[in-house]
């Protein structure tokens, strides 16, 4: 009796490894739903991503190119726009020059960066924790890679993101030179807030703030002289 049994067992044993092979072998050799076959028009659905599946090469595209479609759309013009626009009237207070030299400190993309470049800013220096060139170069705003008195003047529209703004300011007021301005952009608010702000900024005297839209947000610019030291 024991030797029927076994013999039983063995030959189901067998039969479970032919049914596993013949389904691997299938599973194998068919492609799956999301593979697109040779030929084949693509699924609206997978045209992107494409499929692990495909094995073609990928297109890459240059920086340049890559830059070239950015920079031609219409959010990132209407936002350089914005900054143009804005940055006028500190030609008009007397506070920009197209010899001045400027730090973007926290540019982001750099949309503020190229707006001083096309208004006629010959120095204009990006930086951000993760560049974006050729407009942004990679560095922390709360240890500026800079010499004293570099800038005449040091703008931020991201002053209310930074993780210690004591240290940003301060880091602004350092490298930008006596007698130029350190100028914040925030979210709108009132007298209380501004007080705030100004008294991060140790080394500088308050010159103005005003409410302004700026890339379709209103804001509150904040502006301030920096002052010579003792």
């Amino acid at each position: 009796m024991e030797r029927h049994i076994e013999i039983f067992l063995k030959r189901l044993s067998y039969v479970a490894i032919l049914i596993g092979t013949v389904t691997f072998v299938f599973l194998l050799l068919k492609n799956p739903d999301t593979c697109v076959a040779p030929g084949s028009p693509p699924k609206p659905h997978l045209r992107f991503p494409k499929s692990s599946c495909d094995a073609s090469p990928r297109l890459i595209l240059p920086l340049h190119k890559k830059n070239n479609r950015l920079w031609s759309s219409k959010t990132w013009q209407n936002k350089v726009r914005s900054f143009s626009n804005f940055f006028r009237a500190f030609y008009q207070m007397g506070l920009l020059h197209n010899e001045s030299k400027v730090l973007c400190a926290s540019a982001g993309a750099g949309h503020e960066v190229m707006a001083l470049t096309e208004l006629g800013v010959a120095d204009v220096t990006g930086i951000e924790l993760l560049e974006s060139p050729p407009l942004v170069s990679r560095a922390d705003p709360h240890n500026l890679p800079y010499f004293d008195n570099v800038f005449d003047l040091g703008f931020s529209a991201h002053f209310a993101e930074a993780l210690f703004p004591n240290r940003f300011a301060a880091e602004m007021e350092r490298t930008v030179r006596a007698g130029g301005v350190c100028v914040v952009v925030v979210d709108e608010c009132g007298d209380e807030e501004i007080r705030e702000i100004v008294d991060l900024f140790s080394n500088s005297r308050f010159l103005g703030a005003l409410n302004v839209t700026l890339t379709g947000l209103r804001m509150t610019r904040i502006i301030m002289k920096v002052k010579r030291l003792p």
